[in-house]
C-alpha cells in the first residue's frame, strides 16, 4: 500500500526497491489478514441535488437454472434513481469492475462521487487507482450501520411514489 500512496503522489518507484528500503531501515509492518480499510473517511448520506453527482454501486445475487451463482454489479444515480447499468457475470473482480466504469465513461460520463460498501472489489487496488486516474471520489458506507433505503411503491396507474 505505501508503494501504492507514493506513485499516486507523483513518485516514480519500483514496490522491489520501496520493500528493501522499508527492511533496512526495520521498519517492517506485520502483514495483515484482508482488512477492509477505505483510503477516504466515511461521510454521512446526503441527497445529491443534480444528475451524475453520486452513484452507488453494489452486488446483487442469483441462481441460474443449473445451480451456478449469478454476481450483478448494478449501479444506480441516486439524484435520478435511473438505473445505470446491471452488468451480470459469473465472476467480477475489482479490475472487471473499472473496465465496466470505463464503459460507461465512454457512453454518459462519470460522477464527481462513486458510493459503495466495503467490498473488496471496491476498496482494492485497482478501484483506487482507477478513481484517482479518473479523478472520481470514492465514498464508502459506515460498516455495521444500515443506510436509509428509500422505498417505491407503483401504484395501478404505473406511477412510482416514495413510501
Amino acid at each position: 500500500m505505501i508503494h501504492l500512496r507514493l506513485r499516486l503522489a507523483g513518485w516514480q518507484v519500483n514496490v522491489k526497491r520501496v520493500r528493501r528500503l522499508y527492511r533496512e531501515a526495520q521498519l517492517m509492518v506485520k502483514s495483515r489478514k484482508r482488512k477492509k480499510v477505505p483510503l477516504s473517511d466515511r461521510q454521512p448520506l446526503v441527497r445529491p441535488g443534480y444528475a451524475n453527482e453520486v452513484w452507488s454501486m453494489d452486488f446483487v445475487f442469483d441462481r441460474v437454472a443449473d445451480g451456478r451463482a449469478l454476481k450483478c454489479l448494478t449501479v444506480v444515480d441516486d439524484a435520478t434513481h435511473e438505473s445505470v447499468t446491471v452488468h451480470p457475470d459469473t465472476a467480477i473482480s475489482g479490475t472487471y469492475v473499472t473496465r465496466i466504469l470505463d464503459r460507461i465513461k465512454r457512453e454518459r460520463g462519470l460522477p464527481k462521487v462513486i458510493r459503495s460498501d466495503n467490498g473488496r472489489e471496491f476498496c482494492g487496488r485497482a478501484m483506487a487507482t482507477w478513481a484517482h486516474e479518473n479523478g472520481v471520489s470514492l465514498r464508502f458506507i459506515e460498516p455495521g450501520n444500515r443506510t436509509r433505503m428509500l422505498t417505491w411503491r407503483v401504484s395501478t396507474d404505473g406511477y412510482a411514489t416514495n413510501v
